[in-house]
């Protein structure tokens, strides 16, 4: 069952690149730790306002705008990691939201966010820098971070999302994410994913490659 229920947007975080260095002594460079912001604020095709992504030869591009992740999965992280201080942003997220998840949000969902329009382009699979950031090395394997979503112009703004199309019903955020992870092992589900049209183009080519490798 896939609910339709339009969650809320708790919190908006925007964070910028800066240099880091693990408890082992390696550099690193980021912008995966995100500040809370205060009122609205401006949302273009690529970025939030005041928000920069530090690796932009993968994340780049309106279909990954801004990342979502869902509020509701804090607190069994916290639990589970004995971490008292994980919570809104920490797994760098741009919006942070109650009532809804992979589960229940599916790739082509379009919601009104003050006066901005978003649409969830893409699952967003777990980057290695969550580790970086908590200390955890294992994290990042365990871990799973729901969706990307491409961005309209407007001003964001806390509070209740409206959805207003679901266009692709079959494909949520988790089936779209764990059909990228096994798109070697299941060429047709791959192939069905790439037939959803508002999919992004960093999963298109994560799919196609394995694809075109297949073809005799």
């Amino acid at each position: 069952m896939i609910s339709t229920d339009a969650g809320q947007l708790t919190a908006v975080h925007v964070g910028r690149p800066t240099s880091r260095v693990t408890p082992e002594g390696k550099s690193w460079r980021s912008a995966f730790v995100k500040q809370p912001t205060a009122g609205p604020v401006w949302l273009d095709w690529e970025n939030l306002a005041e928000n920069q992504q530090a690796d932009l030869g993968v994340h780049r591009g309106p279909d990954m705008a801004v990342l979502g992740y869902s509020a509701d999965h804090y607190p069994l992280w916290r639990a589970e990691l004995d971490l008292a201080e994980l919570g809104p942003g920490g797994f760098g997220e741009n919006f942070t939201i109650a009532g809804q998840d992979e589960h229940s949000v599916c790739l082509g969902d379009v919601y009104e966010l003050g006066e901005a329009i978003v649409q969830v382009s893409q699952s967003r699979g777990p980057c290695f820098k969550i580790s970086r950031r908590w200390n955890r090395p294992d994290l990042s394997a365990e871990s799973s971070t729901p969706a990307g979503t491409a961005g309209i112009s407007g001003c964001c703004s806390l509070g209740w999302w409206r959805l207003d199309d679901r266009p692709y019903p079959r494909w949520t955020v988790r089936r779209a994410a764990d059909t990228l992870q096994l798109r070697k092992r299941d060429p047709a589900a791959a192939r069905a994913l790439l037939e959803c049209e508002v999919l992004g183009a960093g999963g298109r080519r994560d799919l196609a490659e394995p694809l075109l490798r297949s073809v005799p």
